[in-house]
């Protein structure tokens, strides 16, 4: 396993256990984030608000994850399934009710000098609408 890769896993075991602060950590300062179907955000303050405003909404785990690095290790990607419960409605979507869901999700990641410096995931939002009951426009 590449240091990459340890780094990812990491990353993704810090988040399966809630330790916010050990994610932090393994992000650059300036880590750029870009959010599935929304705006790119820079800096760790912008992902510690990202993080606390998903907490409030959410109660997630990453399942079946798989890690791939290229040869250089400086860009790799993952791909899992998020296992979730929907907490508290988030703006714009539908009512939360304790709904759980299950989706096929992936990421991209930049590392530099042992640290994430980006972090772009996605999943198939309408999906995710769907199976919480919402309906898809």
């Amino acid at each position: 396993m590449t240091d990459t890769e340890r780094l990812i896993r990491a990353y993704y075991a810090a988040f399966d256990a809630g330790d916010r602060e050990a994610m932090l950590a393994l992000l650059a300062e300036e880590v750029l984030h870009d959010i599935n179907q929304g705006p790119r955000e820079a800096g760790r303050p912008a992902f510690r608000a990202f993080l606390a405003k998903m907490d409030h909404s959410y109660r997630e785990a990453i399942r079946d994850l798989v890690v791939m690095v290229d040869a250089t290790g400086r860009r790799a990607a993952a791909e899992f399934r998020v296992e979730g419960e929907y907490l508290a409605t988030d703006p714009g979507l539908p009512e939360a009710r304790g709904q759980r869901y299950s989706l096929p999700a992936g990421a991209f990641l930049e590392v530099d000098g042992g640290r994430i410096t980006r972090v772009s995931t996605y999943y198939n939002l309408p999906d995710w609408i769907r199976q919480v009951g919402g309906s898809v426009g």
